[in-house]
């Protein structure tokens, strides 16, 4: 049985309400009984995921429990202990998992980016406290945005039609990841995590500001394309729905 929260869950706007909605129901990403756990960084697309999910709980078909795990790379001035406060007024169980990710690339990074090493390790912490705890499903907050730079990365660099997708099993089985936030725009979080005075916390990882990232540039072309042809992501987000179905789980 889910427990009711602390105080009431913070209101997000019917559209993005809807926007979210639909999206679960077309991948079947939250079933009846389902325990939720969301990674959230402290930034506004996964606090704003977290209110939607809570206001989601007090009227879903489905009852399910959702709790939250944030990773701490140890990267001076990212503080995301502060987050504790916004947790424990909306009643919502955290784990704040701390590991040193930066000095274990330079370690041990082989061919491969700090973005990219950063991601696998915190993907690993994840799933192991899912298992720890008995979540059965990982909640991630990747919007519409996101989708759309990582198709045309894997365009462009890798010669392949890819993209993440929308609801997926782990390579063990054992736990299923979902992304509720594959039909919404990034700006769509960012207007909502400012209006709800959601406690974002900043990031201060030195491998994101340091050097022009390849994902920064895909998302200027994109802006670019939009000033030009408003329904550019709606179109890409229709070519990418065989992808984002590709190995859904029954």
């Amino acid at each position: 049985m889910q427990t009711p929260p602390a105080q009431s869950p913070i209101k997000p706007p019917k559209a993005l309400l809807r926007t979210v909605g639909r999206a679960i129901a077309e991948h079947d990403m939250i079933r009846a009984g389902d325990r939720l756990l969301l990674g959230v960084s402290g930034g506004k697309d996964s606090l704003s995921l977290l209110a939607i999910l809570q206001h989601l709980q007090t009227y879903a078909p489905v009852s399910f429990e959702l709790a939250a795990v944030t990773v701490d790379p140890q990267v001076p001035g990212f503080a995301p202990a502060q987050l504790a406060a916004h947790m424990d007024a909306l009643g919502v169980r955290w784990f704040l998992e701390a590991q040193p990710i930066m000095e274990e690339a330079r370690a041990r990074m082989d061919g491969d980016s700090f973005c990219a090493y950063c991601a696998r390790m915190k993907r690993g912490i994840m799933y192991r406290l899912c298992r720890e705890h008995g979540y059965n499903v990982l909640a991630l907050a990747q919007h519409l945005d996101d989708l759309a730079e990582s198709l045309m990365m894997s365009l462009f660099r890798g010669g392949q039609l890819r993209t993440m997708k929308a609801h997926y099993r782990n390579d063990a089985g054992d736990l299923r990841i979902i992304r509720p936030l594959v039909r919404a725009r990034e700006r769509q979080m960012a207007a909502f995590a400012a209006a709800a005075r959601l406690p974002v916390v900043p990031d201060s990882c030195p491998a994101c500001f340091d050097a022009p990232t390849e994902r920064a540039r895909i998302k200027r072309l994109l802006a670019t394309e939009e000033t030009e042809n408003p329904q550019v992501f709606q179109s890409m987000l229709h070519a990418m729905q065989p992808l984002l179905r590709e190995g859904e789980p029954p």
